[in-house]
């Protein structure tokens, strides 16, 4: 069933990519196009309380596009021209597919997909609705489902699993990816096409620290955004599908998370750019007056679903975890105080301008890279380029990001979680991740401008300056290609590497002892854990919420040597889960219980345990 379910998921998703295609989409941003405009079908379906009917009546709608398209184009009615496949659509095929084998047999262990991105997919997959007050297992009300829904969607077809999670993802991911080819000004040099392939294998050295085998949406949040933008450099003579492309990735953007709204303004200043550059032979006050009421009037557009999530939040929770509030945020500033202000303020910058943090790494190494380039191509190859003028805006959006990131941990994140910068390098993943992938495209473009021929219908084998130009961008090409596919498979093996040296892992152990629970309840469940940091983090608690569906499951590692103080612990709980021996509760079980506890899942009677299953 799982496999059929696949095949339809596959056939709707050919079919709004074909359908986009039509709508004179370009071809490599039909795919992350089509999966955008299933994310909004999804979330007013989700929003009106009707998300399992959505689920099928988009996911349909998809395979019925798909027959149309095959109908009317057997009758001659619908034709697409396809440019046929090059280097960069092998090595997207063939290593994207062994990526997502290898995700399929990912397990979760980062703490965030317990404490809210697995938690509410299994949420909306199995109760079929976006979460409401009574629904306490979701801690984090005020983020937005956007790609919650894309993964339940897939799951909903190809069953619930850690794996088809992590699949879902990656397709919205490499989705996504695929835009930056929209980009190239010749997609035959292999050269340039290459350089974009070794570019995304390379930014996930900078997202190492979550890898792709985690749900969390730092990585989602930069591709989107380039995506984006490349979609408005592409539809700069097409001003109505811009339009449409802004308020899409605009509105899908602020749909993934709130702190989006930072790359939302990215695409609005770029935006806006793009409409002011676009000639016009009205006078200047009359184009002044259309480019205003055309960017407002798409922004605008491209808020809304958030303005009615925002609504949603309001309405339906009194409180909730991270949202937008200048009543939190002035209750947290008076609460941390100026001295809290002054701390967090010292280790954020230790933070920045130490070479051992990869952010900072990465924003130095882009700064050498197309300083580099400038020179060359201006001094070597007697070309001017607006490399350095490119990098300075890059730098500048760093330097936004770091106030922007400093704002959040003075003004909405806890004290402890603050001072010690928590995350840190994750958040600011996005902006390298972003920054390298725009540097890398206006690289790309510049040596383009370079080669020898510059009329691209003109190009082929044998116009080169020399033979040693040519035997020059050969080898390059090679070169260039080689790096990509092995850093790529750095990142397949660094995957396998992080799930083998996770195996000993609490989430890895509780799927040996019992199986996840699907009805979401309210039992009381104690989650035997010996590692006292996962009991204080609350990471037990959140993995054991998320698996056995409860808001009542707790993690202990310590107990009491007292037989009372013990046995009425335990009579708190209706089942008890030990994933791995703990010498200090096998040992008050042995005590004061009289029995022997090996891993397993039980049942918490009277005056005994009984064994529910145990560890396979």
């Amino acid at each position: 069933m799982a496999f059929i379910g696949l095949i339809f998921f596959a056939l709707a998703l050919i079919g709004y990519s074909s359908t986009m295609r039509w709508l004179r989409i370009n071809p490599y941003l039909t795919w992350i196009t089509g999966i955008l405009v299933q994310i909004m079908l999804l979330y007013v379906f989700a929003m009106l309380g009707w998300l399992r009917i959505g689920m099928w009546v988009v996911t349909s709608l998809g395979v019925v596009l798909l027959i149309a398209r095959l109908v009317l184009g057997h009758f001659g009615k619908v034709a697409f021209h396809y440019e046929g496949l090059h280097l960069f659509d092998a090595w997207m095929i063939f290593l994207g597919f062994i990526m997502a084998l290898v995700l399929f047999r990912s397990p979760l262990i980062h703490y965030d997909n317990f404490s809210h991105w697995a938690t509410i997919v299994k949420f909306l997959t199995y109760t079929g609705h976006l979460p409401g007050p009574s629904d306490t297992i979701i801690s984090f009300t005020s983020y937005p489902p956007a790609t919650a829904l894309f993964i339940t969607q897939f799951v909903t077809f190809t069953g619930f699993s850690s794996g088809t999670m992590l699949v879902a993802q990656f397709i919205l991911i490499w989705a996504a990816s695929y835009a930056i080819f929209a980009t190239l000004r010749d997609r035959t040099r292999g050269l340039n096409s290459m350089l974009l392939c070794l570019t995304i294998a390379i930014s996930y050295v900078f997202n190492i620290n979550i890898r792709l085998n985690n749900l969390l949406v730092d990585y989602v949040l930069a591709i989107l955004t380039m995506a984006a933008l490349g979609g408005i450099f592409v539809y700069q003579r097409q001003p109505r599908i811009q339009m449409a492309h802004v308020a899409l990735f605009s509105g899908s953007l602020l749909l993934v998370k709130n702190s989006a709204a930072f790359f939302v303004a990215i695409i609005a200043v770029y935006y806006l750019y793009s409409l002011i550059k676009q000639p016009s032979a009205s006078h200047w006050f009359k184009k002044a007056l259309r480019v205003v009421v055309t960017w407002i009037g798409t922004l605008l557009v491209g808020a809304l679903p958030f303005i009615w999530w925002e609504i949603h939040v309001k309405l339906t929770f009194t409180t909730s975890k991270h949202e937008i509030s200048a009543q939190a945020y002035s209750h947290q500033l008076s609460h941390d105080g100026l001295h809290g202000f002054i701390s967090i303020g010292q280790q954020f910058l230790k933070q920045i301008f130490s070479l051992g943090s990869l952010s900072t790494q990465g924003f130095l190494a882009l700064n050498l890279l197309l300083i580099g380039g400038w020179a060359i191509i201006k001094y070597a190859c007697h070309h001017p380029n607006g490399l350095l003028k490119v990098l300075g805006w890059l730098d500048l959006v760093s330097l936004l990001y770091y106030f922007s990131l400093l704002g959040m941990y003075v003004l909405s994140m806890p004290y402890d979680e603050a001072i010690t910068l928590d995350g840190f390098e994750r958040y600011m993943s996005t902006t390298v991740v972003l920054n390298l992938f725009i540097g890398a495209i206006v690289l790309v473009r510049v040596i383009d401008e370079t080669f020898y021929e510059q009329n691209l219908a003109e190009r082929s084998p044998r116009n080169f300056r020399s033979i040693w130009t040519k035997n020059g961008y050969q080898l390059a090409s090679f070169l260039i290609m080689f790096f990509a596919v092995i850093m790529m498979y750095s990142e397949i093996n660094g995957t396998n590497f992080t799930n083998n040296y996770n195996r000993r892992t609490l989430p890895v152990m509780i799927t040996t002892i019992a199986k996840p629970w699907t009805k979401l309840n309210d039992t009381k469940i104690l989650i035997i854990d010996p590692h006292k940091v996962e009991v204080n983090t609350y990471y037990a608690g959140y993995l054991a919420n998320y698996y056995f569906f409860t808001n009542n499951a707790t993690g202990q590692a310590t107990f009491s040597k007292q037989k009372t103080a013990f046995r009425k612990n335990l009579q708190q709980y209706e089942y008890v889960a030990v994933p791995e021996a703990d010498k200090s509760f096998t040992k008050g079980m042995r005590k004061f219980y009289h029995q022997r506890i090996h891993p397993g899942f039980y049942r918490v009677q009277r005056g005994h345990l009984t064994l529910v299953s145990q560890s396979r």
